[in-house]
Parts: structure tokens; C-alpha cells; sequence
């Protein structure tokens, strides 16, 4: 599957990002280049956006390298617990001598979407590559309306959460993000760390969620942030994705002592995007269990698959 680009963008890749097998560090000087290409990527995997590449690009050890000049491009990644490396295509499968070296040089080929996987699979399988879903990784799909609406039985309990938290603070605000909000968004933040840190001895995704933050304007990001009494209480943040039918939401935090905060973040901010957003991408659970109880209890329309490929 090959994606067009116009001439100015193929020669601007061309120009700062090596043909494979050389790589370069993802650099914030790559999204002009990058960003429009991957928000063409039709399944709307949630790490294939310039943020949520380049915002992990330091634990992961992402680099970058394209196939050709009007093919796909490459992402080379290391897993910090393991140690083991691994790949990423998001625009198409590279070739068959490509994908020999790249296995000669990674372990496992990742997130491998099903626009990407479905017209190869079969070759793939044939020349003895293991494919599996990688269910820890799947994106979680919700319908924009369900989420702002909360109508039904299914979310009587939601809509419960969010009705109390109407009647206990009354004094609340929503506002869209904007650079002079980012030290409020900050705030909340730095007490959501110090919670976390409490509860679980990790700092969690605290060094992207600030760098989002500090990055706002670069990376082009949409959010809100939510006043109770006037003090900063949540804020969320995200993008497009999907060719604009998909809004992922990469960071949602909040102050643990406003009961229902959380729930009232989530429908407040999905009843504030536009109708266009027609689904919510709200990420992966990574396989843990309380995670994935909580995503499932909003009721999932879909998932966004992503599998795994391995030389066997």
C-alpha cells in the first residue's frame, strides 16, 4: 500500500530522514513532514501520530528511517523493560528484502495495523513470519455521542458518577486548553505525580504528560482544562487522527479528592468536540487488569487490532 505525498513533502523527507538502512533521532523539526502523512494512516493506531511518537521517543529509543522515496517509513524502538528491539511501519509493509534485514537486526515487528497487515498476511505467513494479536495493545474505541451523552442503562452508573459530582461542586468551569492555561494544566499535573507516586512508587507517564504540556503549540494538540472553585482540578489532552473521523486522548488527569472528576472530564470533554470526531480513541491497557476493567466499563463499539510479527 503506498500513501502519495506532494513533491515538496517526499523532497523534505528525503532530505532529513536516510532511506533504510540508516536512522536518525525522531526530532521535533520532522512533524511538518511527518504529521500530515500519518494522519492519513486509515486505522488510527494511537502511538501513530508525530506526539505520540515523538513524545516517547526517549523511552522507547525511537528512530526513523524510510523505506523509499514514495514508499513507507521505518521506526526502530527498543522496550526499556526488556531490552528487546523491535519495528514499526505505519503507512504500508515494506518489501521483502527489507523486512529480512529488519528482522535480521530487531526481534519483533510491532503494532502492525490491519490496513497494513491484510493484503501481506498470508505472503508473510508463507515465508515463515508468525502473526498474532497483540490484545495488551489494542486501542480502545468509543462513539463520540456515547461518551457526551451517557444515555441508557448501560451507563446509568456514569451518569450517576457525573450527576453527583454536578451536585457536590457546583462551582465548576471546563475551558479549552490554550497556552496561558498550561501552568494550571501543570499544576494538576505535578499533584497527580505526587498521588501516583504515593500509590504506586512510579511516576507513571509523568515526563511525556509534562513535555505534551511544555510542547503544546509545537505539537498542535486539543484539550481542556477543568476549574473547580477556581482552582485547577483536571485537564485533558489529545489529537486528530484517522483522517479526522478519530480524536485519541493521550493524557486525562485529575485530583483524586474531587469524587467523580474523572467521569465528569470524560463526558464534559467529549460533549465538547466537534460532531466531526465521530469516534474516541481512548489507548491501550497494556494488559493490566484494573485498566482494563475501567476502559470496558464505558462500553467499547470497537477496538483498534494491532498484531505482532516474529520469524519462527
Amino acid at each position: 500500500m503506498t500513501m502519495n505525498m506532494t513533491a515538496p513533502l517526499q523532497g523534505m523527507l528525503s532530505k532529513q530522514v536516510p532511506c533504510y538502512p540508516d536512522f536518525v533521532p525522531l526530532d521535533i523539526g520532522l512533524r511538518d513532514i511527518l504529521h500530515p502523512r500519518l494522519s492519513l494512516t486509515f486505522d488510527g493506531v494511537s502511538e501513530f501520530t508525530f506526539s505520540g511518537l515523538y513524545l516517547f521517543r526517549n523511552k522507547y529509543k525511537y528512530r526513523i528511517s524510510r523505506e523509499s522515496e514514495d514508499g513507507g517509513f521505518i521506526i526502530s524502538g527498543v522496550q526499556p523493560a526488556s531490552g528487546q528491539t523491535f519495528f514499526m511501519t505505519p503507512c504500508t509493509a515494506p518489501d521483502w528484502e527489507t523486512l529480512e534485514s529488519l528482522f535480521k537486526s530487531h526481534d519483533y515487528w510491532k503494532n502492525i495495523s490491519e490496513t497494513v497487515l491484510s493484503p501481506v498476511k498470508e505472503e508473510l505467513e508463507n515465508r515463515g513470519i508468525h502473526i498474532k494479536e497483540d490484545r495488551d495493545n489494542f486501542d480502545y474505541l468509543y462513539c463520540r455521542r456515547d461518551l457526551a451523552e451517557l444515555s441508557g442503562k448501560k451507563f446509568h452508573k456514569k451518569k450517576n458518577h457525573v450527576n453527583n459530582f454536578l451536585s457536590a461542586y457546583p462551582n465548576h468551569e471546563q475551558r479549552p486548553m490554550i497556552r496561558e492555561l498550561i501552568p494550571a494544566a501543570i499544576d494538576v499535573l505535578n499533584r497527580w505525580k505526587e498521588s501516583t507516586l504515593q500509590k504506586t512508587g512510579s511516576e507513571g507517564d509523568y515526563i511525556a504528560s509534562l513535555e505534551a504540556l511544555e510542547q503544546f503549540d509545537s505539537l498542535a494538540l486539543r484539550g481542556s482544562v477543568f476549574f473547580i472553585d477556581g482552582k485547577p482540578a483536571a485537564y485533558c489532552l489529545g489529537e486528530s487522527l484517522a483522517r479526522g473521523r478519530m480524536f485519541a486522548i493521550h493524557f486525562e488527569k485529575a485530583i483524586d479528592e474531587y469524587r467523580g472528576l474523572y467521569q465528569f472530564a470524560n463526558q464534559s470533554f467529549a460533549a465538547s468536540l466537534p460532531r466531526f470526531f465521530t469516534l474516541i480513541n481512548r489507548e491501550q491497557d497494556l494488559g493490566n487488569s484494573g485498566l482494563r476493567q475501567a476502559k470496558m466499563t464505558y462500553r467499547p463499539c470497537d477496538f483498534v487490532r494491532k498484531y505482532e510479527g516474529r520469524f519462527v
